[in-house]
């Protein structure tokens, strides 16, 4: 089974992944290893789009079960759809931009005034990139289930919902 875990920056895509995974023994990849080139300092050169989703589109084939966390937007037809169940989060951007901010302090030791600034612009779809508008309008086209998660809940929470979804599908599947 493939799950994509996606929603703004801040909102636990990563977190929730990493657990999915855990419960099910799955494998995680995560749409920025593939967006972008590894640099140092990290997310400096994106890759190819092309590029990016031929070896997405591989890694996801390449094992059973998967979890992918991250936005794939415009990423191409086959890869969007490659999915069993996609997983939304949604979190308010004042706490969305507290927890990235932690995160980026304790990741890289300081906060980056760019990235926080295209993370609060989300809601209102004022940056380039993931806005809210367009990732509900991407949900709307999709064909496998959509589960929303558009609470702040724990891990735990939001991890059962998950698995009760994914029970669903395999139950009918």
């Amino acid at each position: 089974m493939h799950i994509l875990i996606t929603g703004a920056a801040g909102s636990g895509t990563s977190t929730l992944a990493r657990a999915v995974a855990g419960a099910t023994h799955a494998r995680v990849l995560e749409t920025d290893d593939f967006f972008w080139r590894p640099t140092e300092p990290p997310y400096q050169q994106k890759c190819d789009a092309g590029e990016r989703a031929q070896a997405l589109s591989s890694a996801l084939h390449a094992s059973g079960d998967t979890v992918v966390a991250g936005a794939l937007m415009g990423w191409g037809h086959d890869l969007e759809h490659a999915f069993d169940l996609v997983v939304f989060l949604y979190l308010p951007t004042d706490l969305r931009l507290t927890r990235l901010k932690a995160r980026e302090e304790q990741r890289f030791g300081k906060v980056d005034p760019e990235f926080l600034n295209w993370a609060a612009q989300y809601d209102a779809g004022t940056a380039e990139g993931r806005s809210l508008a367009g990732h509900r309008q991407w949900l709307g086209q999709r064909t496998c289930p959509v589960l929303r998660l558009e609470h702040d809940e724990s891990v735990d929470d939001r991890l059962q919902q998950v698995l009760l979804a994914r029970h669903a599908i395999v139950r009918v599947g």
